[in-house]
């Protein structure tokens, strides 16, 4: 079983969407830019409790 952990590798912002793209076996740039373009449509205001969560677990 995998488990969600911050990056050891790619520890841009404290490696959480390093941690995250590592977890879903995908390039954590592409994480970081999702999060961005949703911060820039204000949608991460609606998925706080989940974001906080992900945030908790990862670190």
């Amino acid at each position: 079983m995998k488990a969600l952990t911050r990056s050891g590798k790619s520890k841009i912002l404290g490696g959480v969407c390093g941690g995250v793209g590592e977890y879903l076996d995908t390039d954590p740039n592409i994480i970081r830019i999702v999060l961005v373009i949703l911060l820039a449509l204000g949608l991460v205001t609606l998925f706080w409790p989940l974001f906080c969560v992900v945030v908790y677990v990862a670190a």
